[in-house]
């Protein structure tokens, strides 16, 4: 395990799942300097790392996932909005490219929803507690634009302007969560399903991730061609030869991600 910003993140690669975890467990896992930092650092860090296939995002202790900004700080240095780097918000400041889950081990509040909302897939311990807070400090939630895409409409707009929290078994029912475990089993679960995920072709992966995310920009017909762009190359790799002959030969197939 590394250790980075004065211990305020920690990287790990288990069996192809690397696990980024929030450290700060005696504030709530609350994103100050260090925690966006040290996040900035593992994200770079899993970007390049050829033997991490899956980023898993998640918070120590079982309090909290994330509750959001350090409000201290953030009074203390009389933050305006957010820069465009206050963390690595995945897909918009810091390109990646591998799946990522958040585990969601407590409160997931303000910043810490934006952290499970970024993340390509949610997994929720029974206890954790979903919430855009920002409308009972004043604060802002522009990052929460995409959130009427992954969720009903009117769903998005309860949470938004009420701040009120959900439970992970109804942030399960609108589709913000993939699946929903008792605390003792999360941190199981998050690594089989990145399990499942990097036994699969890298390419084919990456291809699934980008097109679903393309297709919440486009319409019908532009999603499609742009579907048919993005796969065009996989078809043309190694790999795409190489899946059909292991099925063949039966036996485990040999991906080279090319």
């Amino acid at each position: 395990m590394t250790t980075l910003h004065d211990d305020a993140v920690t990287y790990e690669v288990v069996n192809g799942a690397a696990w980024v975890t929030l450290n700060r467990p005696e504030a709530r896992n609350a994103i100050n300097s260090a925690i966006r930092a040290g996040l900035f650092e593992a994200v770079d860090r899993f970007n390049s790392d050829v033997e991490a296939k899956v980023m898993i995002l998640t918070g120590a202790g079982d309090a909290a996932f994330c509750a959001g900004g350090d409000l201290k700080e953030m009074a203390e240095q009389r933050l305006g909005p957010p820069p465009p780097d206050f963390i690595p918000y995945f897909g918009r400041t810091v390109a990646v490219d591998k799946p990522t889950i958040a585990a969601v081990n407590g409160v997931a509040y303000a910043g810490g929803f934006l952290m499970a909302q970024m993340c390509d897939l949610v997994v929720a311990a029974a206890h954790a507690r979903f919430a855009v807070t920002e409308v009972k400090v004043g604060r802002g939630s522009p990052w929460a634009a995409p959130l009427p895409w992954l969720i009903p409409p009117r769903v998005a707009m309860q949470l938004l302007i009420t701040g009120d929290p959900i439970d992970a078994a109804r942030a399960r029912e609108v589709g913000l969560v993939n699946e929903v475990v008792p605390a003792a089993q999360l941190r199981e679960a998050a690594q089989e399903l990145a399990e499942r995920i990097a036994a699969n072709a890298p390419l084919s992966v990456a291809a699934s991730k980008a097109m679903v995310y393309a297709s919440a920009d486009r319409g019908w017909h532009d999603a499609l061609d742009e579907a048919d762009r993005i796969w065009e190359p996989v078809y043309l790799s190694a790999d795409a030869q190489e899946g059909p002959r292991a099925f063949r030969e039966k036996r485990p197939p040999q991906w080279q991600g090319r």
